[in-house]
């Protein structure tokens, strides 16, 4: 049976955290779909804590865009994070907001079509002021529409406010 569960929340709200308990509770051998492209030593770090975090018991699999093309029947799927995944179309398609909304809704449909329970990661960028930075604002319009149509099809949504879980959906 498909399901299909967003964990969003503020930046080190602990969201990274709870979805990765949450898939272990669900799977021995849960699946860490790892979207991040590296971009300096910093963000490399970064991502070496998250890796060193996870046990052997995950199968891992770095895919920067195209997370449609794994097959991934049965098994449960943390994509971490879409924030990053929504970047990578974002950056390369040259802050088209309308042609990287597209992209993405198309590779989550892909994804999701099929049946797995799928925990997506991400930012919640609504919550704050509006950037006075063009390039900012029409990413947080594009990830706030993401977000949106995720929610809209997820079964559950959890917001992470300081650690702490909180059901919304």
């Amino acid at each position: 049976m498909k399901r299909i569960i967003l964990v969003t929340g503020g930046a080190r709200s602990g969201k990274s955290c709870h979805a990765e308990k949450l898939a272990l509770s669900l799977s021995s051998n849960p699946v860490y779909l790892a979207t991040a492209r590296i971009w300096d030593e910093d963000f490399r770090q970064r991502v070496i804590r998250h890796q060193e975090r996870r046990g052997p018991e995950w199968t891992n699999i770095e895919e920067e865009k195209e997370l449609g093309k794994h097959q991934l029947e049965g098994r449960t799927v943390l994509v971490d994070c879409v924030t990053l995944w929504c970047t990578n179309f974002f950056f390369d398609l040259q802050a088209d907001i309308d042609r990287s909304l597209a992209a993405v809704q198309e590779e989550f449909d892909r994804l999701t079509a099929q049946e797995a329970t799928f925990i997506f990661v991400t930012n919640e960028t609504g919550m704050g002021g509006t950037s006075d930075n063009d390039l900012q604002r029409k990413f947080t319009d594009l990830l706030g529409w993401v977000n949106q149509y995720i929610a809209v099809r997820a079964d559950e949504v959890i917001l992470m406010v300081s650690g702490i879980p909180v059901k919304i959906k």
